[in-house]
């Protein structure tokens, strides 16, 4: 088969639609019959952004190989006010540091710490027109069948190979959604891809000091302060104990 595109150009894909459709990436659920979009490099812009809020009011996601993109503008905010950042924009540099290659939650936290009322410069790649793969049916049927639901989701990894896991339960996604909302209250920013991580991070620990030392491991970074690390554990506690 050969495509309209070089693979270095595609940002990201989708399922079962061409659009920019932020709920339908690669990396969500996938089954036996959905079909791939991938979409590719378009318009190039540079963006001049004063941070009047500690809120940006973006989510930002990444594909697992480099490329990190604007996954939800919540409305009203900041940057929703500014129209020629969209959903789906790739982040290309912060300040004429090229980010190309850093995770989500690494953009997320370099965004955050810039200063209130800062000018900061971001340049941005729109995606452009969605080429279709082919269907999931022709196209690796079998090790998606393995993931014994018939629907999975696709983890990609800058090192390493692609590999498909069981979706997560109600639980779970409550889980996250809750730390999610504690990160938006602690941090000002909203990432289901940093709280699902530190979800991962304390599902299996049996005491809040177990849960801060394997987040110091993954995100010491952060440095997050510990009442929100308590809160954290909290909700995970409650997922644990069915209480979500």
């Amino acid at each position: 088969m050969s495509f309209p595109f070089s693979f270095t150009q595609i940002l990201y894909c989708t399922l079962n639609t061409p659009k920019v459709d932020m709920e339908r990436l690669v990396g969500v659920q996938i089954g036996l019959e959905d079909f791939i979009f991938a979409h590719v490099k378009g318009i190039k812009k540079e963006v001049n952004v004063c941070k009047s809020e500690d809120a940006l009011g973006i989510t930002i996601t990444d594909n697992g190989i480099g490329y990190a993109f604007i996954k939800n503008i919540k409305d009203g905010s900041l940057i929703d006010s500014i129209k020629t950042i969209c959903v789906g924009d790739h982040i290309e540099s912060i300040n004429g540091q090229n980010i190309v290659g850093w995770r989500h939650y690494d953009v997320a936290k370099k965004l955050k710490e810039l200063k209130r009322e800062e000018l900061f410069t971001l340049k941005l790649i729109e995606p452009k027109k969605a080429f279709e793969i082919e269907p999931r049916s022709k196209a690796g049927k079998s090790s998606v069948g393995k993931a014994g639901t018939g629907r999975g989701t696709l983890r990609l990894r800058s090192k390493g190979p692609a590999t498909v896991e069981e979706v997560p339960s109600e639980t779970e996604t409550k889980a996250v959604k809750k730390i999610d909302d504690l990160l938006e209250l602690y941090m000002g920013i909203r990432d289901t891809d940093l709280a699902t991580t530190m979800f991962e991070a304390g599902k299996d620990k049996v005491n809040p000091d177990e849960f801060a030392l394997a987040l110091d491991e993954r995100l010491g970074d952060f440095a997050f302060p510990d009442e929100f690390v308590f809160d954290v554990w909290g909700a995970i506690g409650d997922a644990k104990q069915g209480r979500l």
